[in-house]
Parts: C-alpha cells; structure tokens; sequence
C-alpha cells in the first residue's frame, strides 16, 4: 500500500462524523474540493473506495474498507496528537534532566536551582547522581558540577571560587586572617582522605603547614561538632559552613587563610550535543544562584 498523509486520515474521520463532504470541509477549514481531493488521494493509497456517494443530500456512508482504514487511523491521529503535545512540552522545558552533582552543590546550590526549576516546570523530571570525584566522566549527564578538570569533550562555565575557611573555638586565636603556617603540628580534625580532603592536605603542605589529623569523620556538621567540643580546629569549604549556618553560632570563630585554598567549581555539559531546553534553562539557574552566592560571599 502506498504512503498516505495524516492529514488524509483526519479529512476521512471528519466526514464519517459529519456526514458529508461540505460539512467536513467547514470543520476542517477546507475547500469541498480540497477534501474531495484528499479523499480521492486516499482511496488511491489504500486500493478501494472508503466512502459509498448516493449522491444529492444524503448523507456519505462509510465502505468496510473505509471503516478498516479509520479504525487503524484513528490510532494514528492519537498518537500524532501524543507525539505533538510530547514536542511541545519539550520545547516548552517539561522533559527530563540528569545531573552529576558533589555534597556541596548539592547541600546549597543545588535546592535553590530545583526550586526554581519547579517552579517554572513543575512537570519536568530532575534525575541527580553523585560523580565519583576522581574520575568524573559527563557520560549521558546533561550537566555535571564538579571543582576539577573534566575527561571527555565538554564544555564549561565557571560558578564560583569557594575559599576553605578555618575554623576554631571562640576565642582561640585573634579575629582576622590566619597565616596557613600557623596550621603546622596543630590539632585538627578533618575528613578521611577523599579526593577533596586529599587536595587541601596537598595545598595545606605546599603552603607550610603539616596539621596534626587527631580525629577524622565524614560530615561537616559532625567536624563542626567536634570542633565545638574543643578536639581541633577545622578547615572547611566555605558552602559547607553556609549550609550550616556556622557564623551564627558564637561558640566558633570563622577565619580567612592566606594564602586561601581555595577550589573553582564549575557547571559542565557534552560538546557538540544538542541540548533540550530544560537543560539550558538549569544552566541559567545555576549560574544565576552561582553569582547570588559569589555577592554574599
């Protein structure tokens, strides 16, 4: 059977329901001769006539061939009708995303893009993973936050530079800048050696100073914690303690290191792929949540 037109199969469910070739002809917006001619174009592609003409004003019957063609067709239409109204909220930002994100990003940048993603798309589906620091790949990823270098051919926009901070018990040693050397051989509780702790003990060493680790626990608000108990000092990213709200609290003191430590972290996406409007519109979030947090800083 040769190929037919969608908009044939809808000309040949008008008349059934109408009745009559004129009466279709006004539903549609046609011409009678356009549907007379669409009808004819059918019957051609199917091999056999869809509508018996008793001619005059009775009204059009449906051949069984004809019925046949609009049962399977009416599926057709459905589906088109499915299909558009697919494109549509695609383009319109509905759809699905899929983010790499690290505890940082996700603990602070991350809760305010979402909220106003839903906000503006409350049908969308936001899917996030966390990306293994030491290798971080963008894979199937449409964005992918990370503070390092990325493998694969990706594109990049910088967020923000994210100073590490030291923190103390209240009082411990006077407000202002604390020089990184004046870490040497202190007390310090910190994370085990992830990727990330790695890093600042790496940087820490290059600046003078080689602190004592007398306690390592995953969590900021645990190391926060400890630090309050008088165990050590602290040095931690300055997101981390924003979430925690650490500056209120006047059992610690919050200070700059100089030289400051301090990581890029950057937002990432596939070269070269085409992006869904959802994955755009994130990525103006993010950078717009990035320059909010970059002022308060």
């Amino acid at each position: 059977m040769a190929d037919f037109e969608l908009r044939h199969v809808r000309t040949l469910a008008a008349i059934a329901e109408e009745g009559t070739f004129g009466q279709a002809a006004a539903r549609l917006g046609y011409t009678q001769s356009s549907v007379s001619q669409q009808v004819a174009a059918l019957e051609k592609a199917v091999g056999g006539p869809v509508f018996d003409r008793p001619g005059g004003p009775k009204p059009v019957r449906i051949t069984p061939l004809g019925e046949v063609v609009l049962a399977h067709g009416r599926e057709l239409l459905a589906k088109a009708a499915a299909l558009t109204d697919a494109v549509d909220r695609f383009r319109a930002g509905h759809g699905r995303i899929d983010i790499g994100t690290f505890q940082s990003v996700s603990n602070l940048i991350l809760p305010a893009v979402i909220r106003r993603l839903l906000d503006e798309h409350p049908g969308c589906d936001i899917r996030l993973s966390d990306v293994a620091p030491d290798d971080p790949r963008i894979g199937e990823l449409d964005l992918l936050f990370h503070d390092g270098p990325v493998a694969g051919d990706v594109d990049r926009a910088d967020l923000l530079d994210e100073p590490y901070l030291l923190v103390t018990a209240a009082g411990a040693v006077p407000a202002g800048p604390v020089r990184v050397k004046l870490l040497d051989d202190v007390p310090v509780v910190a994370w085990p050696p992830t990727h990330h702790q790695r890093w600042l003990e790496r940087t820490l060493a290059r600046a003078g100073a080689q602190p004592r680790f007398v306690f390592r626990t995953t969590g900021h608000e645990t190391i926060l914690s400890m630090v309050r108990a008088g165990i050590g000092w602290a040095v931690l990213p300055w997101l981390a303690l924003q979430v925690h709200d650490a500056w209120a609290d006047d059992r610690l003191d919050i200070h700059e290191l100089t030289p400051s430590p301090t990581r890029e972290l950057a937002l990432y996406w596939p070269a070269g792929r085409t992006e869904s409007p959802l994955a755009v519109r994130t990525r103006e979030i993010a950078l717009d949540v990035a320059r909010e947090l970059a002022r308060r800083k």
